[in-house]
């Protein structure tokens, strides 16, 4: 019986949600291969190919030995660029020569961070120092720092290769330990950010390195000219799927979302700035904040979202009721406003569930939905003081002022008939809820069972995949109050082009798990459909849409 009960989990949840295949790989290069990349113009500038070939071979048996080599190209690429700043190729041979630098620097141990590192060179010894951050947080040593040039990216969410050619060599900044107290910091469990180093060298042979945002700045100054910074911006993504591999806690974030209540967070992909307007993108069930990694990685090669927009996400245990997961969010925006306080109306972008979450932020529901949901007053319902308080952070909300857009993606608003058939009924009765939840509500279950049938019947509190029936009382009653005014909305969906009921004399466009009926909402500023399965989010069709709406936001565009 047991086996059974789980081979139908797997059956339903699987239909729900999706197949799915590793999200990144990253692989670093051997040494051996790095030789065959070696500009021709570099060779030149240090007499001979072999020479940096042989400064590449020793890197780890003799680093201080490489970097001498390294140091010497950097210098003279740096004084021929001050008298000739157009020329690409110099460019390539000072980036290598500095990716070189800072691979050789981490695989031999080195440590030029916390104090400087002295290297006897032909001429002189070099020094090699760092341009202190103002930031206490964002000093090197912290960090893994990995060249962006040594790595290769594979895997099903990082497909675009997203890169800025320019001066300096992209890094990847790991830290090196876990963020300490990262959810009141809105911060993810570990870092994984992009820089950009570039060096400068002094008259007394002092190579003082610093680490740039790309983005934070498009270019940078050297040598008295503006360069392009260069930039890799799907590395530092595919090293956080790689490392964290969200994949593995997604079936059980839906299956015991109590277990996983701690990995409930708000958090910024970057450092806040106050000229930028946030992008809260929310993901649906059994999924996490990786399935945004396509459509972040995409964006992040417009240099106008890079100025304009900072992206965070909201992700949470998917086995809670939509309307609680919505509570949490609306609490960590509380808290996001009172550690920011000077910020411009955020954008949200929801995706499936996620979508759901979204509508309720521009919803004013208090004291409607209560009334509409219970048929009376707090006080007429009869409730325990525990349920009473529950379902006040559940029912009685505001549209938050702190929006100004959002963005509907695959989003089952109305329902999606999936979850009352045979699957979503299976995959519902697996999820545990947590004990606060389902005392609080036992009276709320017992009361909705005294009422009317035209609703979905339940004997216990309802989970995520109930809370998306098309009949779930909830979903029929918030459905009643419109999306409050002075806020666009727009609404992208799927469509698989198969058509709808057996005999097809109604065709239903649908992404194969919300029709398009659910998702369409009039009024909206913009509706696109495009032709793809429940993951619209991840179609290029969608994101060109995302992007120009974000381009009207940003007053940009029409």
């Amino acid at each position: 019986m047991l086996v059974c009960r789980y081979l139908f989990a797997t059956v339903a949840l699987l239909t729900l949600t999706g197949c799915k295949a590793p999200y990144a790989r990253v692989k670093e290069h051997p040494l051996r291969r790095t030789a065959l990349f070696v500009p021709r113009l570099l060779a030149d500038i240090l007499g001979t190919p072999q020479a940096l070939v042989r400064a590449i071979k020793a890197e780890r048996k003799a680093p201080v030995t490489s970097l001498a080599q390294y140091l010497t190209a950097l210098e003279q690429a740096e004084a021929q660029l001050k008298t000739d700043p157009n020329n690409s190729e110099l460019r390539e041979a000072y980036n290598f020569a500095l990716s070189r630098l800072l691979a050789t620097v981490r695989s031999g141990g080195l440590d030029p961070w916390t104090q400087p590192l002295r290297v006897p060179a032909s001429g002189g010894d070099y020094v090699i120092t760092h341009e202190l951050d103002p930031r206490p947080g964002w000093q090197p040593w912290r960090y893994d720092l990995v060249p962006a040039s040594d790595i290769d990216i594979s895997g099903a969410y990082v497909g675009e290769h997203v890169r800025k050619a320019g001066l300096g060599a992209p890094l990847v900044a790991i830290g090196k330990e876990a963020t300490v107290n990262s959810r009141e910091h809105f911060e993810t469990t570990r870092v994984y950010y992009g820089v950009t180093a570039i060096a400068r060298f002094d008259k007394a042979r002092r190579c003082v390195i610093s680490f740039e945002d790309p983005l934070q700045r498009e270019s940078t100054k050297f040598g008295g000219s503006q360069h392009p910074l260069a930039a890799d911006f799907t590395a530092p993504l595919a090293f956080m799927l790689a490392k964290e591999k969200l994949n593995k806690l997604e079936l059980s974030r839906l299956l015991k979302p109590e277990k996983y209540d701690h990995t409930e967070c708000l958090a910024k992909l970057q450092p806040y700035d106050p000229n930028k307007t946030i992008v809260i993108v929310v993901h649906g069930l059994q999924d996490s904040q990786a399935t945004w990694v396509p459509m972040l990685n995409n964006l992040s090669a417009d240099p106008l979202i890079r100025q304009k927009f900072q992206f965070w996400f909201f992700s949470y245990p998917t086995g809670y009721p939509y309307p609680y997961s919505a509570a949490l969010l609306r609490r960590e925006m509380d808290q996001l406003a009172e550690r920011y306080p000077q910020k411009k109306p955020m954008v949200v972008i929801g995706h499936s569930m996620g979508g759901c979450i979204s509508r309720l932020l521009v919803t004013d529901a208090e004291p409607e939905l209560w009334k509409r949901y219970f048929g009376g007053d707090v006080v007429e319902s009869g409730l325990r003081k525990e349920s009473v308080d529950l379902y006040k952070k559940l029912l009685n909300f505001k549209c938050r002022r702190d929006v100004g857009r959002v963005v509907f993606i695959a989003a089952p608003l109305r329902g999606s008939n999936l979850a009352i058939s045979w699957v979503g009924r299976v995959g519902s009765r697996l999820v545990r809820l947590p004990v606060n939840l389902v005392e609080a509500a036992t009276d709320v279950v017992q009361l909705l069972a005294t009422m009317d049938d035209d609703f979905l019947k339940l004997k216990r509190i309802p989970t995520s995949v109930d809370t998306l029936a098309p009949n779930n009382r909830f979903v029929v009653t918030v459905n009643t109050l419109p999306i409050a005014d002075g806020v666009p909305y727009h609404s992208i969906m799927g469509d698989r082009g198969k058509g709808g009921n057996p005999d097809q004399t109604k065709p239903v466009r649908s992404d194969g798990v919300v029709p398009y009926w659910s998702s369409h909402l009039p009024g909206a500023k913009s509706e696109l459909v495009v032709p793809s399965g429940h993951n619209a989010h991840k179609h290029p069709q969608a994101m060109t849409e995302v992007r120009r709406i974000l381009h009207v936001h940003a007053g940009c565009a029409k």
